[in-house]
């Protein structure tokens, strides 16, 4: 009430945006405000073009502006393992280890029954669909290491045992430059867990 309309309707607007609160949203409505006009139709033709353009891969479900994605056409990669992650976000940080030469699953979620988000929910049905052939001899479980990553993956290692896959989950601890005074318990008993002999 204290803005024009426009403004006011730019703040609420970002307020819906996650982690932005209306103090950070009026700074942002002001930027946009100063910025050239040229600048605000481009940011707003590329908002435009997101809902528009991208949509999942039929194969791996990961967000795509062509399907199947490239990742799922790149024949070079390791067709015999698959890793699953809960976001496409995800997805890109494992590609930018340049680590892991296999396919990928994305979730698009986790299960968390506190908010209602059930295995239907997210892409399970064509996770198994993937595993039916007998290409795929390893499943390596890359959710989060929080609640809802851990039943995630816990669901998924019992549903797809009857594959007869080998199913690995990664290895969570302490970050590397990381100091033990300042982890938590459940991360030092994770480091505890995923130790292994040097060589």
């Amino acid at each position: 009430m204290f803005y024009p309309e426009p403004i006011a309707k730019l703040i609420d607007a970002f307020t819906h945006l996650p982690g932005i609160g209306p103090k950070t949203a009026g700074r942002l409505a002001f930027h946009v405000l100063r910025m050239k006009e040229e600048d605000v139709v481009n940011f707003a033709k590329a908002l435009v073009n997101v809902k528009r353009n991208l949509y999942y891969c039929s194969v791996c479900c990961n967000i795509t502006d062509i399907d199947p994605c490239r990742i799922c056409q790149d024949k070079s990669r390791d067709s015999s393992v698959i890793c699953v992650v809960q976001e496409s976000r995800d997805l890109v940080a494992m590609e930018r280890t340049k680590e892991f030469q296999g396919y990928y699953h994305v979730l698009q979620g986790a299960i968390s029954p506190m908010e209602g988000i059930g295995p239907d929910e997210i892409r399970v049905a064509e996770l198994l669909r993937r595993l039916s052939d007998d290409t795929v001899q390893e499943l390596i479980l890359a959710t989060n290491p929080n609640i809802e990553g851990e039943a995630t993956a816990m669901y998924l290692s019992r549903l797809v045992k009857p594959f007869g896959l080998k199913v690995t989950r990664i290895a969570h601890g302490l970050p590397v430059g990381g100091d033990l005074e300042y982890a938590d318990e459940v991360t030092l008993s994770k480091a505890l867990e995923g130790r292994r002999e040097l060589s």
